[in-house]
C-alpha cells in the first residue's frame, strides 16, 4: 500500500510537535516542510531527519503527488493562500482534524495491543492442566478454559452465562465472590458434575474494586497422584541419601600386602589372576593373616573398581537381623521398620560384596544366599518385588567348612558356589622371615600415629619375634608393637620391651639366641627333629608340624644347608 505523501506549513512548538506525530505514523511520508524562520526548533527537527526544509511556500507545496498539507493554527493566515497554490486532489487540513487523527491512531494502537495480550493469555490460560473458571461479581460465568471440560465433562457452552451461585453455591468461586476473601484447598463436587476436586479460589480486583472472581481446581485423584508421586520422589531421594552414606570403595591394593615368603606370593599371584574374572572367591586362613585385605585388593586390581566395595561381618550381626542386612526390607515389615531399607546386595550392584566369617552363618540364610548367588535376585524383608543385582561375591572364614559340612553345619551346596577360587592364606608362624619387613612398615605407620621416633628392632628383638609362634598372626603382631611404641620411650624396641607384654617370650632360650646365630639354631632344630622322626617322607612331614613350619619350607631349609656346605 503506497504512503500518504504529506507536507506541513507553519512553524513553533505546534509545528514541531505535529511533525513529531505525523512522522511516527508508519503509513505517512513526509514530503515536504516550510519553514519562514531558518533557526526556528522545527527547522533543526526536519534537517536532523533529512526531510526537505523551504522558506519558500512554493517550493514547499510544489512537491508531486502531495496528498495533504496540514496548517497548524499558527499559519492559518496562509489558509487562503494555500489554497490558491495547492493542486487538484491535495486535501487542506488544520491542526484540530490532525489531532483527531493522531488520537484515532493511539486509539487504535492501544485496541491492537489489548487484542495481543487477550490473543496470549487466552493461548496460556488453554495450556494449563487446571481447571480454570472465571466469572462476574454477579456470579455470571465468563470463561472457562479447556481443562474444566476435561476435569468435570461440563461442554464450554454449557457452563458460559449460567451463574455460578445456581450451578455451584457451595463451591470456592462462590464462596470468593460471597466473601471477598482468597479460598485455599477448597474440597467440593463441581456443580453439575461427579468430579470431586480440590480448589484456590482468589477474587479479581481493579482499582481497588472486585470485579469479579477465578478458581483453579485439580480432581480429588490427579491431587492424590501427585502426593504419591511425592511420596516415592521423598523415598527415593532417603534411599540414595542413605545408600551414598554406605557405600565405600577399597582401600588396599596388592601393593599393601607385605611379605616376600614363597607361600604368601604364591597366594597373591592366584588372587591377582582370580581379580580379573568375576568368579566367586573364598579366603581361608586363621584370623590375623589379612583376609580383608586380600578381599580390597581383588576388589581394587578387578574391572568393578570403581563400583562400591560393601563388607558385612556374618558373625558380627545379630542372626535375626542378618537377612534384612543382607536383602534390606520393606516398610511395615516388622515392629519398628517406620521406612524401607536398602539391603547390602543392592548397595553392592555393580561391585564386590565382601562376607567375612561366612562359616557363622546360619543354615537358613545359607539357602538364601545361594539362591541369590545362583540367580543374582532377591526380595526385600516383607516385599514381594524381585531384585536383580550385578554383585562379585568374596567369602572368607577362619573355620574348617568341611569340617562344618561334615556336621551338618554348612550347606555342601553353597560351599562349592563359594569355592570357585580358593585361597589360603599362611599364617605367620609359615612365614617368619616376613617379620623384619612386616615390623619396620608397622613401625612407620605407628611413628606418625603416636608421634613417635622409634627407628627399628634391635638384635635380640628380632630373635625374640622368631621364637614365637604369633597365634594370633599379623593382628597380634600389630597389637604388640603398638602397645610397646605406646610405653616404651627408647629409640629403639628391644627384647627387654617385648617381655613386659608377651609373656612366652620370657621362656625363649635366652643364651642360645646370645651366642648362636638364627640360621645355625634352625640347622641344629631340624636335624633334631628329623633323628626324631625320620628322613622318609612321612617323618618329614611329622616334622615340619613340630617344627610349625609347611613341609614345602622344611625342603626348601634343608636343600639350602646342604647348598651351603
Amino acid at each position: 500500500m503506497p504512503k500518504i505523501r504529506v507536507a506541513i506549513v507553519g512553524a513553533g512548538e505546534e509545528g514541531s510537535s505535529i511533525y513529531k506525530m505525523i512522522r511516527a505514523v508508519q503509513e505517512v511520508e513526509v514530503a515536504g516542510v516550510y519553514c519562514p524562520r531558518p533557526g526556528d526548533r522545527l527547522a533543526a527537527d526536519v534537517l536532523r531527519d533529512g526531510v526537505p526544509v523551504s522558506d519558500s511556500i512554493e517550493d514547499a507545496l510544489a512537491k508531486e503527488n502531495l496528498d495533504m498539507v496540514i496548517l497548524p493554527r499558527e499559519a492559518g493566515k496562509l489558509k487562503e493562500r494555500i489554497l490558491d497554490l495547492i493542486r487538484p486532489g491535495t486535501s487542506l487540513v488544520d491542526a484540530a482534524a490532525v489531532d483527531l487523527i493522531v488520537s484515532l491512531l493511539k486509539e487504535k494502537e492501544k485496541l491492537l495491543e489489548f487484542k495481543r495480550i487477550q490473543s496470549e493469555l487466552t493461548i496460556i490460560l488453554n495450556s494449563v492442566h487446571e481447571a480454570i473458571e472465571v466469572a462476574d461479581t454477579d456470579g455470571v460465568i465468563k470463561y472457562v478454559n479447556p481443562a474444566f471440560t476435561r476435569i468435570t465433562g461440563i461442554p464450554e457452552q454449557d457452563r458460559i452465562g449460567r451463574n455460578i451461585f445456581e450451578v455451584s453455591p457451595n463451591g470456592a468461586l462462590a464462596m470468593v465472590l460471597k466473601t471477598g476473601r482468597n479460598i485455599f484447598g477448597h474440597r467440593t463436587r463441581v456443580g453439575g458434575s461427579n468430579s470431586e476436586v480440590i480448589s484456590n479460589a482468589a477474587p479479581i480486583c481493579v482499582d481497588g474494586s472486585i470485579i469479579g472472581g477465578v478458581v483453579v481446581f485439580q480432581h480429588l485423584t490427579d491431587v492424590m497422584k501427585l502426593m504419591d508421586e511425592l511420596r516415592q520422589s521423598a523415598s527415593l531421594i532417603e534411599n540414595l541419601s542413605e545408600k551414598l552414606g554406605q557405600v565405600t570403595t577399597s582401600k588396599y591394593t596388592f601393593g599393601d600386602i607385605l611379605g616376600n615368603s614363597p607361600d604368601l606370593k604364591k597366594c597373591i599371584q592366584v588372587a591377582e589372576r582370580a581379580a580379573r574374572s568375576n568368579s566367586t572367591v573364598l579366603l581361608l586362613g586363621e584370623s590375623g593373616t589379612g583376609k580383608e585385605l586380600f578381599a580390597h585388593a581383588i576388589h581394587h586390581a578387578s574391572p568393578r573398581r570403581e563400583k562400591p566395595f560393601i563388607k558385612v561381618n556374618c558373625a558380627a550381626i545379630p542372626e535375626n537381623l542378618l537377612e534384612s542386612e543382607f536383602f534390606g526390607y520393606t516398610k511395615g515389615a516388622f515392629t519398628g521398620a517406620v521406612k524401607s531399607k536398602i539391603g547390602k546386595f543392592e548397595l553392592a550392584n555393580g561391585g564386590t560384596i565382601f562376607l567375612d566369617e561366612i562359616g557363622d552363618m546360619s543354615l537358613n540364610l545359607q539357602g538364601k544366599l545361594l539362591r541369590v548367588l545362583q540367580e543374582m535376585e532377591f526380595e526385600r524383608v516383607g516385599g514381594n518385588q524381585t531384585i536383580k543385582v550385578d554383585v562379585r561375591v568374596i567369602a572368607a572364614t577362619n573355620r574348617n567348612l568341611r569340617e562344618l559340612i561334615r556336621q551338618g553345619r554348612f550347606r555342601e551346596d553353597l560351599y562349592y558356589r563359594l569355592n570357585v577360587v580358593e585361597i589360603t592364606l599362611p599364617p605367620v608362624r609359615n612365614h617368619k622371615e616376613d617379620l623384619p619387613l612386616l615390623c619396620n612398615n608397622l613401625i612407620i605407620k605407628l611413628n606418625r600415629k603416636l608421634g613417635k621416633k622409634v627407628k627399628g628392632l634391635s638384635r635380640d628383638a628380632e630373635e625374640a619375634l622368631y621364637g614365637y609362634d604369633w597365634p594370633g598372626n599379623v593382628r597380634e603382631l600389630e597389637n604388640v608393637i603398638e602397645r610397646v611404641m605406646v610405653t616404651a620411650d627408647d629409640d629403639v624396641i628391644t627384647k627387654k620391651n617385648l617381655i613386659q607384654h608377651v609373656s612366652q617370650f620370657k621362656n625363649a632360650p635366652e643364651k642360645d639366641f646370645d651366642l648362636i646365630p638364627i640360621d645355625q639354631m634352625e640347622q641344629i632344630l631340624i636335624k633334631k627333629a628329623l633323628m626324631k622322626f625320620g628322613s622318609t617322607v612321612e617323618g618329614k612331614r611329622k616334622a615340619a608340624q613340630a617344627l610349625n613350619i609347611s613341609l614345602a619350607t622344611l625342603y626348601n631349609k634343608i636343600k639350602k644347608n646342604r647348598s651351603d656346605k
